[in-house]
C-alpha cells in the first residue's frame, strides 16, 4: 500500500471525503446570499483562498482561423509550468453519475505541490499529453477554469501557495457551475472574469429566444424589450456565445501577450506557481 502520509489521501479516500462535503458545499453556496447565514457562510469562499477564473477554451471567434485564442493562451500557460498531474477522472462528474460529459476527463494539477498527490489519482504528464488533455477538453466544449481553492488543498493534502488546479468544467455537475445563481457577495467576488473579455449582444440580430438566459450559470442575462443583455455579474466563461443559435453573442479578447499577461496576474494575485516564461 502507498504511504498516504508521503503523497495524501488516497482516490478512495478523497471520494469519500467529497461524498461527506458534498451537500455542505452545495447548500453552503444556495445559502451564502441569505441575511445573516451568509455572514456565517461567506468567509469560506473569499479570496485568496477562493478564486476561480474562466478561460472560454471552447470559444472559436471567426477571425481566428486556426487555434482559438483562448484555447492557445492555456496551452501557453500549461507550457510554462514543469509540473503536471493529470487527475483520471472528474470528482463531479463521477459524484453525479455524469451521462451528458465524460467521466475519465478529469482536472489538472500544476506545481510543486504534485508531489504529494497520490498515484492512485493519476498520472504525471509531459507537456505533450497536457496539452491534448486541453484540446480534448475544449472539443467537448468544457469551460476551463482556472482554480486555487482551499477545497482542493483540504481533499488532497498538497500546499496551497505553489498549486493551481485547471477543471475542466459542464453546466449540470461541476461544483464550480452549479448553485450560483443565488450567490452571496465573497462567492460572487471569488468567481471573477478577466478584464480583457467583453461579452455583448447584437441587439439587433438578438430574437429574443432566451437560450442564453437559462444556460448562464450566474444569472448574468437579462432580457430588456424582448432583446437579452449581459450585465457587470458576468465571468467571462462563453457559455451564452457558444449557444446562442443566431450568433447574437460577441466575444472579445485582447491580443494574444496580453490576454496571457492578464491570466498570469490573476495566477500570481493569489499563488506562488512557479511561471517560466517572461510575460
Amino acid at each position: 500500500m502507498t504511504n498516504i502520509f508521503k503523497f495524501g489521501p488516497n482516490r478512495k479516500m478523497v471520494r469519500i471525503m467529497l461524498w461527506l462535503s458534498w451537500p455542505i458545499i452545495k447548500y453552503g453556496k444556495k445559502l451564502s446570499g441569505v441575511p445573516v447565514l451568509k455572514w456565517l457562510i461567506n468567509p469560506f469562499f473569499t479570496r485568496p483562498y477562493n478564486e476561480v477564473t474562466s478561460i472560454p477554451i471552447g470559444v472559436s471567434l471567426p477571425e481566428n482561423k486556426s487555434v482559438p485564442l483562448p484555447l492557445r493562451t492555456l496551452e501557453r500557460l500549461v507550457a510554462e509550468v514543469e509540473e503536471k498531474f493529470i487527475i483520471s477522472e472528474c470528482i463531479c462528474r463521477r459524484h453525479e453519475k455524469s451521462v451528458n460529459q465524460p467521466i475519465d476527463l478529469g482536472c489538472m494539477v500544476l506545481g510543486p505541490s504534485i508531489k504529494r498527490m497520490h498515484p492512485s489519482h493519476g498520472r504525471y504528464a509531459t507537456t505533450e499529453e497536457a496539452l491534448a488533455h486541453v484540446r480534448r477538453a475544449a472539443q467537448l466544449g468544457l469551460i476551463a477554469n482556472i482554480a486555487h481553492v482551499w477545497i482542493d488543498m483540504t481533499a488532497f493534502w498538497v500546499r496551497f501557495k505553489p498549486l493551481m488546479f485547471i477543471c475542466f468544467c459542464d453546466d449540470v455537475n461541476c461544483l464550480y457551475r452549479t448553485h450560483m445563481k443565488s450567490r452571496g457577495p465573497a462567492l460572487d467576488g471569488a468567481y471573477q472574469k478577466l478584464p480583457g473579455i467583453t461579452v455583448e449582444v447584437d441587439t439587433v440580430k438578438c430574437d429574443g429566444c432566451e437560450i442564453c438566459l437559462e444556460k448562464c450559470f450566474v444569472a448574468a442575462v437579462e432580457m430588456k424589450e424582448g432583446k437579452a443583455i449581459i450585465t457587470d455579474d458576468c465571468k467571462g466563461c462563453g457559455r451564452c456565445y457558444q449557444v446562442c443559435p443566431i450568433g447574437a453573442v460577441r466575444m472579445t479578447f485582447p491580443g494574444e501577450e496580453e490576454f496571457l499577461r492578464q491570466v498570469k496576474d490573476r495566477i500570481r494575485s493569489v499563488s506562488e506557481l512557479p511561471l517560466t516564461g517572461g510575460v
